[in-house]
């Protein structure tokens, strides 16, 4: 059994995490523009795209099974390096090799970049709550009431008698 299928699933899950850094990419700008409806949009279109990886990793993980079974590798031995060494095409061991290694590239970078939303996510919501403050008043700001130390006589300055 060759490897094609693997490695069809390995570059099916390349796609779906570029197509996630991109949607990464914009909601960092999205966030520093302060658009919460496109915010909402990037959001569905993430969650289709997590599902699609989902579905991609199962399938992956369903053809390197079967793959492991076929060339009686055992299936907790089933690291990329032991199918690289257990794949006899050079041709489908550098590409399953590329795709693995730009699968892990495309993660790291969406690592990073989901890191730096939270960050700008974070900063935004201290933002918030700073404005809510400084526009709510404390019983400490209210100038209501008579001030401590500061009662004076009510006779006047000009008290006289008539």
């Amino acid at each position: 059994m060759s490897a094609v299928l693997i490695i069809k699933s390995l570059e099916e899950l390349v796609k779906i995490h570029e197509d996630l850094l991109a949607v990464s990419k914009d909601k960092t700008n999205t966030v520093k523009e302060g658009s919460i409806d496109k915010l909402q949009q990037l959001l569905v279109k993430e969650r289709k795209l997590i599902r699609l990886s989902e579905q991609a990793e199962n399938a992956r993980q369903i053809e390197v099974a079967e793959w492991c079974q076929v060339n009686r590798i055992a299936a907790e031995d089933a690291t990329i390096t032991n199918i690289l060494d257990g794949v006899r095409n050079k041709a489908e061991q550098v590409r399953m090799e590329q795709a693995a290694v730009r699968l892990t590239e495309v993660i790291t970078k969406l690592k990073q970049q989901e890191q730096l939303n939270q960050v700008l996510i974070s900063q935004s919501m201290q933002f918030v709550q700073l404005s809510l403050d400084l526009m709510s008043p404390t019983l400490k700001n209210m100038n209501y009431g008579v001030k401590e130390g500061n009662i004076s006589s009510t006779r006047s300055v000009f008290d006289s008698k008539a």
